[in-house]
């Protein structure tokens, strides 16, 4: 999958997410944390999101959390 594409709302949202709580927590957040941080409640819709952001290699994820991945 292309990077150069924009994001839809959602996974822009996510990412916004992650960018901050990373900021103000040194971390990336978990699943559960993430969702809440966009209102999204099922963990399986958060994956699902997660998986598509990380196939198009814009996160990765660590045994605590999610980290964002520079381009290129």
């Amino acid at each position: 999958m292309r990077r150069d594409r924009a994001l839809p709302v959602r996974k822009e949202a996510i990412m916004r997410v992650i960018r901050s709580w990373a900021i103000e927590h040194g971390q990336g957040p978990t699943v559960q944390q993430n969702g809440a941080g966009v209102d999204l409640s099922s963990t399986n819709s958060v994956a699902y999101q997660l998986g598509r952001l990380e196939a198009r290699g814009l996160i990765g994820r660590t045994v605590r959390g999610l980290e964002l991945r520079p381009p290129g």
